[in-house]
């Protein structure tokens, strides 16, 4: 049996998890998330936004279709509501886990000016505080944070382009505790941010690599899964031990576990670009790359394979 991790975060690799339909395909997946029956949602840039599967990578339905322009972030809510951010279209909708559209934040292809400050200028990710409020990260086109209230109110934005505390170079995913603290993954600063409910800075992670996806799984001072990409400039691209691999730390950003080779591949263990990370209630992972997108990035005089793959299946051992 081949495994990945170390200590407590041992995982063996199950390839081909997923049964898509046949003629089906992802392309690309942005994020992926759990719901409390450990199905599977696969949030990708093909055909079919979102894909649904059971644990067992039995295909149970999609959704999405014609709504979801360019697939970005999931977020799993403790009301059995689906967050999803649309880098392409400029929104966040709150959906039921059949698809059903409860709440929009932002206009649908309308951006906000680019680095106004406003919301959103193709916004990547959601996150919510203990007490329901929304956390956005809005990173592409601006470099912030906003807060909602549950029922859409915007509450208040911190952030601005740069490289001091509390400026973001790519706000590119962000996440939650039980105690309040949010945690935003700043990519092309190689850092992980740590802020207050309000945008107050506290800490910051580093020993990073472009960290793109973070999931941390519910409860008081849980570990954190961060997706980190490979370099794609010219003059790193080959170079050794950045990635692209995922990153397993605990509450205070210290590395427990780490899974991946010494740079980008295509076997069972290894990695292209994992942009999105989800844990079940078994702790198995599931990690999507953007690898569609990374390939000319990562190897740019090779022309992309039939079987490029976008999902991994981690089982814990």
């Amino acid at each position: 049996m081949v495994t990945v991790g170390s200590g407590d975060y041992v995982y063996e690799p199950v390839v081909d998890w997923a049964k898509l339909p046949p003629g089906w395909s992802f392309k690309e997946i942005g994020s992926v998330g759990v719901d409390r029956n450990d199905n599977v949602y696969v949030f990708n840039r093909g055909e079919h936004p979102m894909i649904v599967f059971d644990r067992n990578g039995n295909f149970l339905r999609s959704w999405g279709e014609d709504l979801f322009p360019r697939a970005h972030g999931v977020f799993m809510a403790p009301d059995d509501t689906i967050w999803l951010t649309d880098d392409g279209d400029h929104t966040v909708r709150q959906c039921t886990l059949e698809g059903k559209v409860l709440l929009t934040l932002g206009i649908p292809g309308k951006p906000a000016p680019y680095m106004s400050g406003e919301p959103f200028h193709r916004c990547t990710h959601t996150a919510m505080s203990p007490e329901g409020d929304i956390y956005v990260s809005d990173g592409y086109g601006n470099s912030r944070v906003h807060k909602y209230s549950p029922d859409g109110k915007l509450l208040l934005s911190w952030g601005a382009p740069g490289t001091d505390p509390g400026e973001f170079n790519i706000a590119h995913n962000i996440t939650c505790d039980a105690d309040g603290w949010v945690y935003v993954a700043d990519r092309e600063n190689h850092r992980v941010q740590v802020f207050d409910g309000n945008g107050r800075y506290e800490t910051q992670w580093n020993n990073l690599h472009r960290p793109c996806g973070l999931f941390m799984p519910p409860g008081k001072c849980p570990v954190c899964y961060i997706g980190e990409l490979g370099s794609v400039a010219s003059v790193n691209r080959n170079l050794p031990n950045l990635g692209p691999r995922v990153t397993i730390v605990d509450h205070t950003g210290k590395r427990i576990a780490r899974l991946g080779g010494v740079g980008p591949g295509m076997g069972p263990t290894e990695f292209l670009a994992p942009h999105g990370l989800a844990v079940d209630s078994r702790g198995d992972l599931y990690v999507g790359e953007v690898s569609w997108t990374n390939w000319p990035q990562t190897w740019p005089d090779k022309p992309r394979p039939d079987n490029l793959r976008s999902l991994h299946k981690f089982r814990k051992v």
